[in-house]
């Protein structure tokens, strides 16, 4: 009798506490969504007709890099070596058709999407990259692009025009996370105006974050995850278990914002670790952190506003954008998702925004292109709903 006494008061009082954590965690959920409610995020469009049509039959192959410059001129690389091409989609190159032709590695856009310029590839004085990957203009105009092919172990400097001006690193050098002298597949360049450095996300044969000076391309400082210093060792990640210590990599992006930080895309382990700029780690978060293979941090830009209150991830793996609030690290909501029409990616590959707040994608792999998305002011979060950014006034499921 004693013992199902016992047994009455035990699940009388687990019960009870079940029902308490229930109500609880109610209470918790309805706490955070009453939060979120009431915060304001970017909203967008794609912009459908831009950039205009090329001319001279050009196509594009794999766009793996875009930069915005301070006429918010639009600046890409792609990939147009025979290798990213169907034989048709080339059918001048081949003989066999009368479109198309693959367009200069590097073409600039002006704001309305026409082209300006077009230049770019192997020449006197320099290694042209194996793998174009990367590219950012610097305050003076000039042009600064990565490879992460075999043997691009340096980062080119050109001119607005496509003048060669310097070549940081030496070509055809074996990885080494702590070479001063070299670096290995850069993935992706920054540069600070304040501090005149240039960060590389280098990348895919190193496992590290390094820093030149701008003017004179003289190496200054490097250094790993949570500021280790980096090892080449193959290191892997696997969702649930504890985060390793060193990058995973490819080490994708690496971007400075206006207080003071750097942003850096550990791709392979999902995550943003931030950082000063000398090397000090200051915190982490994942996004999307089931995702295995190519992973999902590909590349981060900044909202204009004074603050930078926002990161637009690009997620290559995940075929979307995610918009993240800066201070905390926390994923909104989405943007687009995977397929081929105005507003959703195939390969979402690298990501920047200009001086009105708009942003601008390109695609790697099959998707080979460069979209724009328009920004349309702040919106109270609890009306957006994740999707393609089409133009009709909302975001779609």
């Amino acid at each position: 009798m004693r013992s199902n006494k016992s047994f009455l008061i035990t699940t009388t009082l687990a019960l009870s506490l079940f029902i308490a954590l229930g109500i609880t965690q109610h209470h918790l959920q309805e706490s955070v969504t009453a939060a979120n409610n009431g915060r304001m995020v970017p909203h967008f469009e794609v912009d459908p007709f831009w950039p205009q049509p090329l001319p001279n039959k050009w196509i594009l192959g794999s766009t793996i890099g875009v930069a915005v410059d301070a006429r918010d001129h639009v600046y890409i690389v792609h990939r147009n070596d025979d290798g990213n091409f169907a034989t048709q989609e080339i059918g001048i190159d081949n003989g066999i058709a009368d479109c198309c032709t693959a367009a200069p590695p590097i073409l600039e856009f002006d704001a309305n999407g026409a082209l300006v310029n077009a230049w770019g590839g192997p020449g006197q004085g320099y290694t042209w990259p194996a793998s174009n990957h990367g590219i950012e203009i610097a305050p003076d105009g000039n042009i600064w692009i990565g490879g992460n092919g075999g043997g691009d172990s340096h980062v080119l400097v050109f001119t607005r025009d496509g003048q060669f001006v310097r070549e940081i690193g030496l070509p055809g050098e074996p990885i080494d996370s702590n070479s001063t002298a070299h670096f290995s597949r850069v993935a992706e360049i920054a540069i600070d105006p304040d501090a005149n450095e240039a960060y590389f996300a280098d990348g895919y044969g190193n496992k590290r974050v390094a820093v030149v000076d701008v003017a004179t391309g003289a190496f200054k400082r490097y250094w790993g995850a949570y500021g280790n210093r980096p090892s080449d060792d193959r290191v892997t990640y696997t969702p649930g278990e504890p985060l390793p210590q060193q990058f995973v990599g490819p080490v994708h992006c690496a971007e400075p914002s206006r207080d003071g930080l750097l942003y850096v895309c550990d791709r392979g382990a999902d995550r943003i670790q931030v950082f000063r700029p000398d090397g000090t780690f200051v915190k982490e978060a994942q996004v999307a952190p089931m995702t295995v293979g190519a992973g999902a941090t590909w590349d981060i830009a900044f909202s204009h506003d004074d603050d930078q209150e926002f990161i637009y991830v690009a997620d290559g793996s995940n075929m979307k954008v995610h918009v993240v609030h800066r201070d905390t690290l926390e994923v909104m909501y989405v943007i687009g998702e995977g397929g081929r029409q105005p507003g959703l990616f195939y390969g979402t590959h690298s990501i920047v925004s200009d001086s009105q707040g708009n942003f601008y994608t390109t695609e790697t792999y099959e998707g080979k292109r460069v979209q724009k998305f328009v920004y349309q002011g702040l919106r109270p979060i609890d009306q957006m709903q994740s999707g393609p950014a089409w133009p009709n006034g909302a975001l779609l499921d």
